[in-house]
């Protein structure tokens, strides 16, 4: 793995992502001792973070860039359960429930993430218990929406999941200028997040293209009538 450490990168009482996390509970001694051990990398496209069955012994906070969290499935195929972006803590559950990684985290863009060692954060678990609260309401969030997943891929279509995905992907990311969705992912990705082949995510895309929902630009991907994939998606 070619991740270029730092230790200089930020300091965490002025970086504004930890507002967007548990470690917003954090008091700026807190935030200074946190700073004096993180390390700060880059991870380029493609390359892992973590990866499932890795033990982490801490956690990874996005500074900037999106991952994927991945499960390998029985097939050998990688089901996408999450996608992290800028603000989050990538490893908590593992850490608390001590525990190898059940799922890995790639880099679908370049990345900035700052790595916190496993005594640090269990020091804050023991002072702090308004951070401990937070990062077990994150948990308690992740597992809610394992729940979703679970849910529509055993009651859902494909083409329904589709649509919940796209949805899903615009109210997270936003849409760009040119009012594709802004975050650009390959086929096979958007494949791995509906759970299906990926020659059925081109084909129900082209089909959601020609009827008018969608507009297709390489891997830009526009929604044009956002009222019938909200009914192409059943409930969302």
């Amino acid at each position: 793995m070619s991740n270029k450490f730092s230790h200089k990168m930020s300091r965490c009482e002025q970086c504004i992502v930890r507002e967007f996390s548990s470690l917003k509970a954090l008091g700026k001694d807190e935030l200074v001792k946190m700073a004096e051990c993180k390390t700060s990398m880059k991870i380029k496209k493609g390359e892992p973070i973590f990866t499932e069955g890795d033990h982490v012994n801490g956690v990874f906070c996005v500074r900037e860039g999106v991952c994927k969290m991945t499960k390998l499935s029985a097939n050998g195929k990688d089901q996408i359960v999450k996608l992290a972006k800028k603000g989050e803590l990538l490893g908590q559950r593992s850490l608390i429930s001590d525990e190898a990684a059940n799922l890995s985290a790639v880099a679908l863009e370049d990345m900035e993430v700052c790595f916190i060692p496993k005594s640090e954060i269990l020091g804050f678990f023991d002072n702090n218990n308004k951070f401990s609260m937070n990062v077990m309401k994150t948990i308690c969030g992740d597992l809610r929406d394992a729940d979703d997943i679970m849910v529509n891929m055993a009651q859902k279509t494909v083409k329904e999941r589709l649509a919940h995905t796209l949805l899903y992907l615009e109210e997270n990311f936003g849409i760009g200028t040119d009012k594709a969705i802004n975050i650009k992912l390959s086929r096979e990705e958007i494949a791995g997040m509906i759970g299906t082949a990926t020659e059925s995510c081109i084909r129900l895309l082209s089909e959601f293209n020609k009827i008018g929902m969608i507009s297709l630009d390489g891997k830009n991907i526009i929604i044009t009538d956002r009222k019938a994939l909200f009914k192409m998606a059943g409930s969302y």
